[in-house]
C-alpha cells in the first residue's frame, strides 16, 4: 500500500486556499504518494464517517486557481474528551497516512500539534506540515512578503471602508469600522490607509500605555473634533478587532454596562 498524505483546512475562509491545498497535492502526488482530502476541517478526524475523497492530478489541477476552498472546512476545535472518545486512528491506520498538512491559523496549528502527539503516544507516529492562513500579516517573513489572502482581505475590506465612508458623508455622521485582527492591527491598518480613513486604532499603539477603553473613545472623539475644526461633519473610525480582546478593555466595557458576546472559544 502507498504511504498517504491526508490534508484538511480548518478556520475561516481565506483567499488562496486552493492554490495551497492543491499544490501541496500536485507536489506529493509528483513523488508517488497517494493524496487524500478530508472535508470538513478537523470535525472530520474525530467521526467514524469522515469524507474523504482522493486528490489526483486533475482535480488538482481543475481548481489550484480557483477561488474558495475545494475541501470543505469547518471551525470545530476538538476538547480533551474528543481526543479519548472520539478520534478516527483507523482512518490514518486503514489509508496508511505518514503526513497529516494542516492549512488554517494558530488553532488549526495548535491542534495539528497535539494530533501529532496523541498519535505519537498511541504507537502511530506521523509527520506533520502546517501552512499558516491568515489575512492578519502578523508571521515574520521576508520585508514586504505578506500573509497569504492578506492583500486581498485589505482589498476587500478597503471597498467596504469607502462605501460605509461615502454614507458617513451623505449623511453627516461618523460610523467606527471594526477589522479582523485579533492581535495585529495590519488588516485595519491597511484599510484605514487606503481610504483615508481620519482614524485607525490598533492594538500596538498602546506598546507603552496600558489599553483602556476611554483611551479608545478620546482617540475617536480628537478625530471628530479636528474634523469639526475644518468644517467637516463626518468622517470614519477603523477599530481593530484586537482592541476588545483586551482584557482591561473587557471589563471596563462589562463595568460601563456593554454587553458583549463570545464564541466557543471565548473571542468577543
Amino acid at each position: 500500500m502507498k504511504d498517504a498524505v491526508i490534508i484538511l483546512c480548518g478556520g475561516g475562509p481565506a483567499p488562496g486556499m486552493n492554490s495551497v491545498s492543491m499544490s501541496v497535492a500536485k507536489t506529493f502526488l509528483s513523488k508517488g504518494y497517494r493524496v487524500i482530502g478530508l472535508h470538513g476541517g478537523y470535525s472530520g478526524l474525530f467521526s467514524k464517517n469522515a469524507r474523504t475523497e482522493d486528490l489526483d492530478f486533475f482535480i488538482a489541477d481543475r481548481f489550484w486557481n480557483r477561488g474558495g476552498s475545494y475541501l470543505e472546512m469547518s471551525r470545530f476545535k476538538p476538547t480533551d474528551k474528543d481526543f479519548e472518545e472520539n478520534f478516527n486512528l483507523d482512518l490514518f491506520k486503514d489509508n496508511n497516512i505518514k503526513l497529516l498538512v494542516t492549512v488554517g491559523g494558530d488553532d488549526t496549528a495548535s491542534t495539528a500539534n497535539r494530533i501529532s502527539k496523541f498519535l505519537t503516544a498511541k504507537g502511530y507516529p506521523i509527520a506533520n506540515i502546517h501552512c499558516p492562513k491568515t489575512i492578519d500579516n502578523d508571521l515574520p517573513l521576508p520585508a514586504n512578503a505578506p500573509t497569504f489572502g492578506y492583500n486581498s482581505a485589505k482589498n476587500e475590506g478597503a471597498h467596504l471602508a469607502r462605501t460605509i465612508y461615502e454614507d458617513a458623508r451623505t449623511s453627516g455622521n461618523w460610523l467606527v469600522i471594526s477589522a479582523m485582527g485579533r492581535t495585529c492591527g495590519s488588516l485595519a491598518l491597511g484599510i484605514g490607509e487606503a481610504t483615508h480613513c481620519p482614524m485607525t486604532i490598533i492594538p500596538e499603539m498602546f506598546n507603552k500605555t496600558a489599553m483602556t477603553l476611554d483611551k479608545i473613545i478620546r482617540l475617536s472623539i480628537s478625530a471628530i473634533l479636528k474634523r469639526k475644526l475644518m468644517g467637516i461633519n463626518y468622517g470614519t473610525v477603523v477599530a481593530a478587532e484586537g482592541l476588545f480582546h483586551d482584557a482591561g478593555v473587557a471589563k471596563e466595557a462589562a463595568d460601563a454596562g456593554i454587553h458583549f458576546t463570545y464564541d466557543d472559544h471565548g473571542h468577543p
